[in-house]
């Protein structure tokens, strides 16, 4: 069976990738809680290191950067802080949210507009099927142009309704296949964006 059209080239949308230097970078949820225990990603290191090259990218090119944490974990305690690998520089904004969206009844829109933010974002975070799919949705409801770099994301395997499992990497690359259907571009790798 030959792959379906995506409703992005049926409505006439961009699938073009921007360059980094011409967004604003938005990293989600990358909190300690995620590399391990019950929460523990699959993939998570790399996924951090990726996300540490790409943000360490987007400082040298002077992109704006904005952290979003969940606070449904104690934000004060290690777990719930953001992972040193992509920890805020002094004056990068944090923006809490508590459900998936990162936008939904937070402070990221008016924190963009502050920054001067274009409608072209990277995002990047945790995870792939949940609090990144969302936030992308959400940026693309207000217009915005979400890009979502695929190896600095990761997610966990989890039980489908039927009671199988779904591998981590089948859910991952599933909410990537959902976010270019319509609701943004993804780029595999850092590189794609800088390069």
């Amino acid at each position: 069976m030959p792959a379906s059209t995506t409703l992005r080239d049926v409505i006439g949308l961009d699938n073009q990738r921007p360059r980094l230097a011409d967004t604003t970078l938005v990293l989600i949820d990358f909190q300690n809680t995620y590399r391990s225990g019950v929460m523990a990603l699959e993939g998570v290191e790399e996924a951090l290191a990726a996300a540490g090259r790409l943000l360490a990218a987007a400082r040298a090119a002077g992109v704006p950067v904005v952290h979003v944490v969940d606070a449904g974990y104690d934000l004060d305690s290690e777990l719930g802080a953001i992972s040193s690998e992509v920890a805020p520089a002094e004056g990068e904004p944090v923006v809490v949210k508590k459900v998936p969206n990162g936008f939904h009844d937070t402070e990221l829109e008016k924190t963009l507009r502050d920054l001067g933010a274009g409608k072209d974002l990277v995002l990047a975070g945790f995870m792939t099927h949940m609090c990144v799919t969302f936030t992308a949705e959400g940026a693309f409801h207000r217009g915005y142009r979400p890009t979502v770099v695929a190896e600095a994301t990761a997610t966990r395997s989890l039980t489908a309704p039927d009671g199988t499992v779904l591998p981590a990497a089948a859910l991952h690359t599933a909410a990537l296949t959902t976010i270019t259907d319509v609701f943004g571009v993804v780029a595999p790798t850092v590189d794609d964006l800088i390069g």
